[in-house]
């Protein structure tokens, strides 16, 4: 059985927050759903549970912080091409999203870092098969010619 992978994200607006995601192309899961919590499925092993910040509350002892200031995780997620990439960040920016920092290039990987309308960071990456299965000198070797 694969290993699914569910990412918890504080949010000050839901329904807002539903629709943000559901114009990126998660799917809202409406058996996971109610008025404290949403649940965004990206494909069938990557889930984001996006609770009301009192709601995320009652799952730790810990003080929640905001994510329009601070940061407590950054999520990435991969994609099949840096055109993929530049595609996913459009839809952010359409959607409500912003820029968190510019994004990076390093030959062999590109990603974006975009913040959700309540500050929760998500990337989005390519990276080159080569480098992904040998790592980035197998990549740059290889399209070095060395």
């Amino acid at each position: 059985m694969p290993t699914n992978v569910f990412v918890n994200l504080p949010t000050a607006d839901l329904p807002k927050a539903k629709e943000f995601y559901a114009a990126l192309g998660a799917e809202i899961v409406p058996e996971f759903t109610d008025d404290n919590a949403a649940c965004v499925k990206w494909d069938d092993n990557v889930f984001f549970m996006v609770l009301t910040r009192e709601y995320f509350g009652t799952f730790t002892d810990r003080t929640v912080v905001d994510p329009a200031g601070a940061a407590q995780v950054i999520t990435a997620l991969s994609r099949d091409s840096r055109e993929d990439v530049d595609a996913i960040r459009q839809r952010v920016l359409d959607a409500g999203g912003s820029e968190h920092k510019d994004p990076q290039d390093y030959g062999f990987m590109y990603s974006v870092s975009l913040a959700d309308p309540d500050g929760n960071i998500i990337e989005f990456l390519w990276m080159d098969p080569v480098a992904a299965e040998k790592g980035p000198e197998a990549f740059m070797a290889e399209s070095t010619g060395a």
